[in-house]
Protein backbone atom coordinates (compact mmCIF):
# COMPACT_ATOMS: atom_id res chain seq x y z
CA UNK A 1 0.00 0.00 0.00
CA UNK A 2 2.60 2.99 0.72
CA UNK A 3 4.38 2.02 -2.63
CA UNK A 4 1.49 2.06 -4.50
CA UNK A 5 0.11 5.58 -2.36
CA UNK A 6 3.81 6.65 -3.01
CA UNK A 7 3.50 5.81 -6.80
CA UNK A 8 -0.10 7.78 -6.85
CA UNK A 9 1.45 10.91 -5.54
CA UNK A 10 4.95 10.53 -7.90
CA UNK A 11 5.28 12.76 -10.62
CA UNK A 12 7.69 10.59 -13.01
CA UNK A 13 6.80 9.09 -16.32
CA UNK A 14 5.18 5.43 -15.55
CA UNK A 15 4.13 6.24 -11.90
CA UNK A 16 0.32 6.52 -12.64
CA UNK A 17 0.81 2.81 -14.77
CA UNK A 18 3.20 0.96 -11.63
CA UNK A 19 0.71 2.43 -9.11
CA UNK A 20 -2.18 0.69 -11.15
CA UNK A 21 -0.32 -2.83 -11.82
CA UNK A 22 1.18 -3.15 -8.55
CA UNK A 23 -2.69 -2.44 -6.60
CA UNK A 24 -3.61 -5.64 -9.32
CA UNK A 25 -0.91 -7.37 -8.18
CA UNK A 26 -1.54 -6.54 -4.66
CA UNK A 27 -5.09 -7.99 -5.28
CA UNK A 28 -4.49 -11.03 -7.09
CA UNK A 29 -2.11 -12.18 -4.88
CA UNK A 30 -3.78 -11.92 -1.70
CA UNK A 31 -7.25 -13.54 -3.07
CA UNK A 32 -4.47 -16.17 -4.74
CA UNK A 33 -3.11 -16.75 -0.70
CA UNK A 34 -6.29 -17.24 0.40
CA UNK A 35 -7.85 -19.76 -2.45
CA UNK A 36 -4.22 -21.38 -1.60
CA UNK A 37 -4.79 -21.56 2.19
CA UNK A 38 -8.57 -22.98 1.90
CA UNK A 39 -7.91 -25.69 -0.80
CA UNK A 40 -4.56 -26.75 1.55
CA UNK A 41 -6.81 -26.59 4.79
CA UNK A 42 -4.25 -24.21 6.15
CA UNK A 43 -6.92 -21.56 7.59
CA UNK A 44 -6.19 -20.81 10.58
CA UNK A 45 -8.00 -17.83 12.80
CA UNK A 46 -5.10 -15.69 12.83
CA UNK A 47 -4.50 -15.77 9.26
CA UNK A 48 -8.70 -15.06 8.69
CA UNK A 49 -8.38 -12.19 11.40
CA UNK A 50 -5.08 -10.55 9.71
CA UNK A 51 -6.02 -11.44 5.75
CA UNK A 52 -9.64 -8.91 6.72
CA UNK A 53 -7.07 -6.21 8.29
CA UNK A 54 -4.36 -6.31 5.43
CA UNK A 55 -7.29 -5.75 3.23
CA UNK A 56 -8.92 -2.75 4.95
CA UNK A 57 -5.36 -1.32 5.23
CA UNK A 58 -4.95 -1.72 1.62
CA UNK A 59 -8.13 -0.28 0.86
CA UNK A 60 -8.39 2.68 2.97
CA UNK A 61 -4.61 3.91 2.38
CA UNK A 62 -5.48 3.93 -1.02
CA UNK A 63 -8.92 5.49 -0.47
CA UNK A 64 -7.84 8.04 1.52
CA UNK A 65 -4.74 8.60 -1.22
CA UNK A 66 -7.51 8.94 -4.03
CA UNK A 67 -9.77 11.39 -1.90
CA UNK A 68 -6.77 13.59 -1.06
CA UNK A 69 -5.16 13.45 -4.51
CA UNK A 70 -7.78 14.39 -6.00
CA UNK A 71 -8.90 11.56 -8.35
CA UNK A 72 -12.75 13.36 -7.74
CA UNK A 73 -12.46 15.64 -10.04
CA UNK A 74 -13.77 18.15 -8.31
CA UNK A 75 -16.29 16.13 -6.06
CA UNK A 76 -13.76 15.55 -3.30
CA UNK A 77 -16.41 16.77 -0.55
CA UNK A 78 -18.59 14.32 -1.45
CA UNK A 79 -15.98 11.26 -1.84
CA UNK A 80 -14.34 12.73 1.12
CA UNK A 81 -18.16 12.14 3.33
CA UNK A 82 -18.90 9.08 1.64
CA UNK A 83 -14.98 8.39 2.69
CA UNK A 84 -15.31 9.01 6.51
CA UNK A 85 -18.66 6.92 6.17
CA UNK A 86 -16.61 4.12 4.93
CA UNK A 87 -13.96 4.76 7.77
CA UNK A 88 -16.93 4.60 10.42
CA UNK A 89 -18.00 1.41 9.60
CA UNK A 90 -14.77 -0.15 9.67
CA UNK A 91 -13.82 1.13 12.89
CA UNK A 92 -17.58 0.31 14.47
CA UNK A 93 -17.33 -3.42 12.71
CA UNK A 94 -13.56 -3.65 14.32
CA UNK A 95 -14.97 -2.85 17.91
CA UNK A 96 -18.07 -4.83 16.97
CA UNK A 97 -15.76 -7.96 16.65
CA UNK A 98 -13.73 -7.07 19.57
CA UNK A 99 -16.58 -6.43 21.90
CA UNK A 100 -17.67 -10.33 20.93
CA UNK A 101 -14.62 -11.45 20.98
CA UNK A 102 -14.01 -10.70 24.41
CA UNK A 103 -17.22 -12.58 25.25
CA UNK A 104 -15.88 -15.90 23.14
CA UNK A 105 -18.00 -15.16 20.00
CA UNK A 106 -16.37 -15.18 16.68
CA UNK A 107 -18.06 -12.88 14.01
CA UNK A 108 -17.51 -13.40 11.07
CA UNK A 109 -16.81 -12.04 7.45
CA UNK A 110 -20.65 -11.91 5.59
CA UNK A 111 -21.32 -11.96 2.14
CA UNK A 112 -22.19 -8.15 2.22
CA UNK A 113 -18.53 -7.28 4.07
CA UNK A 114 -17.00 -9.48 0.85
CA UNK A 115 -19.28 -7.54 -1.91
CA UNK A 116 -18.51 -4.30 -0.57
CA UNK A 117 -14.02 -5.53 -0.61
CA UNK A 118 -14.88 -6.63 -3.85
CA UNK A 119 -16.62 -3.50 -4.81
CA UNK A 120 -14.45 -0.86 -3.32
CA UNK A 121 -10.98 -3.47 -5.19
CA UNK A 122 -12.86 -2.48 -8.25
CA UNK A 123 -13.51 1.47 -8.01
CA UNK A 124 -9.96 1.70 -7.17
CA UNK A 125 -8.78 -0.21 -10.15
CA UNK A 126 -11.40 1.44 -11.94
CA UNK A 127 -10.19 5.23 -10.69
CA UNK A 128 -6.31 4.17 -10.71
CA UNK A 129 -6.69 3.09 -14.35
CA UNK A 130 -8.44 6.37 -15.66
CA UNK A 131 -5.62 8.10 -13.78
CA UNK A 132 -3.08 5.76 -15.56
CA UNK A 133 -4.83 6.53 -19.14
CA UNK A 134 -4.68 10.16 -19.07
CA UNK A 135 -1.03 10.35 -16.87
CA UNK A 136 0.45 8.41 -19.21
CA UNK A 137 -1.63 7.74 -22.58
CA UNK A 138 -3.35 10.50 -22.83
CA UNK A 139 -1.39 12.16 -25.24
CA UNK A 140 -1.71 9.26 -27.34
CA UNK A 141 -5.53 9.74 -27.79
CA UNK A 142 -7.62 12.32 -29.76
CA UNK A 143 -11.11 13.39 -28.43
CA UNK A 144 -12.36 9.80 -28.47
CA UNK A 145 -9.57 8.89 -26.02
CA UNK A 146 -10.62 11.16 -23.64
CA UNK A 147 -14.34 10.43 -24.03
CA UNK A 148 -12.72 6.43 -23.29
CA UNK A 149 -10.96 8.21 -20.08
CA UNK A 150 -13.78 9.85 -18.77
CA UNK A 151 -16.06 6.87 -18.85
CA UNK A 152 -13.14 4.87 -17.35
CA UNK A 153 -13.42 7.44 -14.67
CA UNK A 154 -17.04 7.63 -14.27
CA UNK A 155 -17.04 4.10 -14.01
CA UNK A 156 -14.79 4.09 -10.60
CA UNK A 157 -16.92 6.97 -9.41
CA UNK A 158 -19.70 4.89 -9.84
CA UNK A 159 -18.49 2.19 -8.32
CA UNK A 160 -17.13 4.20 -5.36
CA UNK A 161 -20.11 5.47 -4.58
CA UNK A 162 -22.15 1.85 -4.53
CA UNK A 163 -18.68 0.52 -2.39
CA UNK A 164 -20.00 3.47 0.23
CA UNK A 165 -23.22 2.30 -0.13
CA UNK A 166 -22.76 -0.99 0.81
CA UNK A 167 -20.26 -0.25 3.33
CA UNK A 168 -23.14 1.08 5.59
CA UNK A 169 -25.68 -1.15 4.70
CA UNK A 170 -23.42 -4.24 5.74
CA UNK A 171 -22.13 -2.26 8.94
CA UNK A 172 -26.32 -1.98 9.74
CA UNK A 173 -26.29 -5.21 8.99
CA UNK A 174 -23.42 -6.53 11.09
CA UNK A 175 -25.21 -4.06 13.78
CA UNK A 176 -29.06 -5.75 13.98
CA UNK A 177 -27.37 -9.45 13.53
CA UNK A 178 -24.72 -9.27 16.25
CA UNK A 179 -25.65 -6.21 19.20
CA UNK A 180 -27.38 -8.41 20.99
CA UNK A 181 -24.13 -10.41 21.49
CA UNK A 182 -21.74 -7.56 22.89
CA UNK A 183 -25.14 -6.42 25.43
Amino acid sequence: MFIVVGLMYANFPWAATLAFWLFIAAGLTDWIDGWLARRSNQVSAFGRFMDAMIDKVMVLGVLIALVNGGYFQGHNIAAMWLLLAVLCREFSISGLRMAAASKGVVIEANSGGKIKTFTQFSAIIWLLGAHMLAQDFGDRFGLEGMVVIKAVHWIGVVLYILSGLIAVASGLGYFCKHSRTIL
